[in-house]
């Protein structure tokens, strides 16, 4: 976590510029990431596991939907 000196103030990296630099003071406190290494699913997406979860999730919720429609077709 970056902490700048001057003012004794711990940041998030977010809230500080994009030279890595205090908004208050302006004290270099954090290198500058790679732009590259900010977000994996810039590059590579979303991982398989994520990927079928939301299938199976999508078909048991399309299987609740039919039954839910053929009770109420059967209660009339």
């Amino acid at each position: 976590m970056p902490h700048c000196v001057p003012c004794d103030r711990f940041y998030n990296p977010n809230s500080l510029s994009e030279q890595g630099c205090c908004p208050t003071c302006g004290h270099q406190v954090a290198e500058v990431p790679e732009p590259a290494k900010l977000s994996r699913f810039g590059h590579e997406g979303a991982p398989w596991h994520f990927k079928l979860l939301i299938a199976v999730t999508v078909v048991y919720l399309g299987y609740r939907l039919l039954q839910a429609m053929a009770w109420a077709v059967h209660s009339i």
